[in-house]
């Protein structure tokens, strides 16, 4: 049950992570003059993504060390 979850848990990262590149890519298709509030959005939500991706990770590999060490006393 812990593997499913942290194999759902590493997806959700790669999601984000992939998201926050889409979200770049859009702003540096933008033919508008001033886009550069665009790209600034773009480089924010990837760092923010990749972030979140990370700590959502880390929870859960925590989690599973933590039902791995109580298993096994």
């Amino acid at each position: 049950m812990t593997g499913m979850l942290q194999i759902i848990t590493y997806m959700l990262g790669f999601y984000l992570v992939v998201k926050g590149v889409e979200v770049l890519q859009i702003g540096l298709a933008s033919n508008r003059s001033s886009r550069v509030g665009m790209i600034a959005l773009g480089i924010l939500t990837v760092f923010a993504c990749v972030i979140a991706a990370g700590a959502f990770v880390y929870m859960q590999d925590r989690q599973a060390m933590s039902m791995n060490q109580r298993l096994s006393e």
